[in-house]
């Protein structure tokens, strides 16, 4: 493959991953694997775990810039990340077991739900009403949710990040900006044990590949998350759910051409 299309590709796909990761804790995989797949016709199963690769310090700069502002559940996010951790591996291994084809499709569809979602029905929830949910009740159903998470982000690679931000919001009742940097908290984690688990079954990346990505996800990352923690509740809102949408369609659209 040339440079310049190596290139080319790499730098859009990181665009598209760190702009869903510093906005709505995408993961870098619903976006990355696609068009490497696609345009640089690497192996599903490694362009999985370069993408999971990816996610690693875009989700970790992004966590930093929601906790620096206050809009990161550390205690909540850390117990929900221990069954998402574990779940994680043991869907990495069966995901190697079965067609690679069968891997990502789930994911892309659920992230154009989710930004219909986002845009039809925002979450306007706050902190205060966050805070009033019971701390047991969280916990319980944390660790329950993170076992699906975990299963789902080794299974598809898609790093959870949209399970999560569903879960989040939808069910544990959490506000976006808290939901979103909470989910890249615990990302940062799955998305480092995934990618692991992926290497250590199907073998070294294509190191260029893997650099480019990483660099581009974590530089729109960042972008993403400074404007996101600026932005008022609404405008967040219809932010994210653009941004999820036209990510789903250009990703569905990239799954047809593959």
């Amino acid at each position: 493959m040339s440079l310049l299309l190596t290139v080319f590709v790499t730098f859009f796909a990181g665009m598209g991953a760190g702009l869903g990761t510093g906005f709505a804790g995408l993961s870098a995989a619903a976006v990355i694997s696609p068009m490497l797949i696609t345009f640089l016709h690497m192996d599903p199963y490694m362009a999985v775990g370069i993408a999971l690769s990816s996610d690693v310090l875009a989700s970790a700069i992004s966590a930093y810039t929601y906790h620096k502002n206050k809009n990161l559940d550390v205690k909540n996010g850390l117990i929900m990340m221990v069954s998402v951790l574990i779940f994680t591996a043991v869907g990495s291994y069966v995901a190697s077991l079965v067609p690679s084809q069968t891997m990502g499709s789930f994911s892309v569809f659920m992230t154009f739900l989710l930004g219909i979602k986002f845009i039809v029905r925002p979450v306007m929830t706050t902190k205060e009403a966050m805070e009033s949910i019971s701390p047991k009740k969280r916990a319980v159903q944390s660790v329950i949710c993170g076992v699906m998470i975990g299963f789902i982000c080794g299974f598809i690679g898609a790093g959870g990040g949209m399970m999560m931000l569903l879960i989040l919001t939808s069910i544990l009742g959490y506000e976006l900006k808290t939901a979103v940097g909470t989910s890249v908290f615990i990302m940062s984690f799955t998305a480092l044990t995934g990618a692991a688990s992926h290497f250590m079954i199907g073998g070294m990346p294509d190191w260029p590949v893997f650099f480019l990505c990483v660099i581009f996800t974590l530089l729109w990352a960042r972008i993403a998350a400074v404007f996101a923690n600026k932005a008022k509740p609404a405008t967040l809102n219809r932010a994210t759910g653009v941004v999820l949408v036209i990510l789903g369609i250009i990703v569905m659209g990239f799954q047809m051409l593959a």
